[in-house]
């Protein structure tokens, strides 16, 4: 899962990995949930969590903050355990994606993910980047899932993007990275916090 590379430069993996994802559905005319991870091979659960958590910042009609989010929480739970592999229920894996929805979520993906790549590096930190930090990666990433399945108004950047930087720095193995998406994480939960204690004031004094 966690990838190295000799000379310490960012090989794009997510974006190169996104593009190959892309062009398949494109021949195929679209692809389930399922066979678009299964596609990726050895990206393993490092590109589940960043291909679950794009959609929630594309404009796709539908609650797909709240059925990603609750998908990406039971990643997490997986990421905890251990897993090198992802076990998806048949519902999410058999479910249909269009081409057209496949090409929106890329082309919006990619800008973001592409500033994250350019400064990742391989083997900073190390300690970051093993076995161990990955399953304790399960418990932010399942916050962070959370609150993206949450209705809340333009809620989803900060945790989406905190998911993007976790995700690219996990496949590049930087470790430094990995903290800087730790920290955002993080104030994406202190924050999202505070909000809900706002709704929550508002509802009741209402």
């Amino acid at each position: 899962m966690f990838e190295q590379d000799e000379h310490k430069q960012s090989r794009a993996v997510a974006s190169a990995r996104l593009r190959k994802m892309l062009e398949l559905a494109r021949a195929k005319g679209g692809l389930s949930i399922g066979e678009a991870l299964e596609s990726m091979g050895s990206a393993g659960i490092a590109f589940t969590v960043l291909f679950l958590a794009i959609p929630a910042l594309t404009p796709i009609p539908g609650p797909f903050g709240m059925v990603f989010g609750t998908t990406l929480a039971l990643v997490s739970l997986q990421i905890s355990a251990g897993r090198r592999t992802v076990w998806l229920p048949a519902l999410v894996r058999n479910r249909q994606v269009t081409f057209a929805t496949f090409d929106l979520i890329v082309r919006h993906a990619i800008p973001m993910i592409a500033r994250v790549e350019k400064v990742v590096r391989a083997d900073r930190m190390e300690v970051l980047t093993g076995p161990t930090a990955q399953a304790l990666l399960g418990l932010p990433i399942f916050l962070l899932a959370v609150v993206i399945a949450l209705p809340i108004p333009f809620g989803n950047v900060l945790p989406v993007l905190s998911l993007v930087i976790l995700s690219v720095a996990m496949m590049e193995g930087d470790g430094l990275v990995t903290l800087i998406g730790l920290l955002l994480a993080s104030a994406t939960i202190v924050t999202t916090a505070v909000l809900l204690n706002l709704m929550a004031s508002m509802v009741f004094a209402a």
